[in-house]
C-alpha cells in the first residue's frame, strides 16, 4: 500500500479526499509558478467578493505576481 493511500485513508469521506486533492493541486500550482501559496490564498480570499466573475482568470496563480519567499 502506498504512503499516500495510507495517509488519505482517514479523510473521513470521499468528498474530504476530493477537497484535499483540490488544495494540494492549488498549492502545487502556486509553487510551480513561483507564488507563495499562503499569500496567494490570502489575496484571492480578500479580493474574490469584489472581483468581476468575467475576469476570474486574473486570479489564477500564473496570472498574479505574488513572489515566493
Amino acid at each position: 500500500m502506498s504512503l499516500c493511500r495510507k495517509n488519505y485513508l482517514f479523510f473521513g469521506s470521499d468528498s474530504g479526499g476530493e477537497r484535499a486533492a483540490l488544495m494540494y493541486t492549488l498549492i502545487g500550482s502556486c509553487k510551480l509558478n513561483g507564488v507563495e501559496p499562503e499569500a496567494y490564498l490570502r489575496h484571492v480570499l480578500a479580493t474574490t467578493a469584489d472581483h468581476p466573475i468575467n475576469k476570474i482568470t486574473e486570479l489564477l496563480p500564473w496570472n498574479l505576481s505574488i513572489p515566493a519567499e
